[in-house]
């Protein structure tokens, strides 16, 4: 059976499958584009059985499918990027350790990715104070200097409001809001009932929209959040 474990590889983070051959986990911690949708069930878990095997390529895509999405939410969770990237890294690396033991038709692996990270950045939060977000900079060509100055400061004040709900609040908010899940894939990440979720989003987001409330001229923000 395979064994996975992270070491180093030209510089980045690697994942290593037994066969010997070293992963690069690419995109997750390069900035490239997060995917807009998350792969099926069906086709996750067949890449998890395959990396089981010992097969690099699909290790390599499924952490292309999964890992950015994941660095994202703790990132926003966490409002520290190197924290979330030390996230990312231990959720992925215990997908590819449990992976010889996956039984198809149960949560799919991005569900379970994510419940492992939301658990890590509880932790993390547990044993900290509260800090200022540590937003990583995003560069857009495309965009003037006034328009991306506009971006970066609604970035940071979206991301120190989040700082500010509760964990359970913050966390139901950004999954829904900012990485699109479905009340029921939440609900089966946060391991709540759907209607909690729905009251966790609710409450979250009217919290935070009061947080905001004072910004949103400045920020230029002319539709509800």
């Amino acid at each position: 059976m395979a064994r996975a474990k992270v070491g180093q590889c030209n510089g980045g983070t690697c994942v290593e499958l037994s066969a010997g051959r070293a992963l690069p986990a690419r995109s997750w911690d390069r900035g490239v584009t997060v995917p807009d949708e998350l792969q099926p069930d069906s086709e996750q878990s067949a890449l998890l059985a395959r990396v089981a095997k010992g097969d690099g390529q699909a290790a390599a895509l499924l952490t292309d499918m999964i890992a950015p999405r994941v660095l994202r939410y703790a990132a926003r969770m966490l409002g520290n990027r190197d924290e979330a990237e030390d996230v990312t890294q231990e959720a992925m690396l215990r997908l590819w350790r449990m992976a010889p033991d996956w039984e198809a038709g149960n949560a799919q692996p991005s569900t379970w990715v994510y419940r492992v990270a939301a658990n890590l950045c509880t932790d993390r939060l547990r044993r900290r104070r509260p800090m200022a977000p540590e937003l990583p900079d995003v560069a857009d060509e495309a965009l003037t200097q006034d328009a991306r100055m506009m971006q970066q400061a609604r970035a940071r004040a979206l991301e120190a409001g989040l700082m500010q709900l509760p964990d359970r609040q913050r966390e139901a908010v950004i999954l829904r809001h900012l990485e699109g899940l479905s009340n029921p894939e939440i609900a089966a990440i946060m391991m709540v009932g759907v209607e909690a979720v729905e009251s966790l989003t609710a409450r979250g987001k009217r919290k935070l929209a009061a947080i905001l409330a004072g910004e949103r001229e400045a920020l230029g923000y002319e539709d509800d959040i």
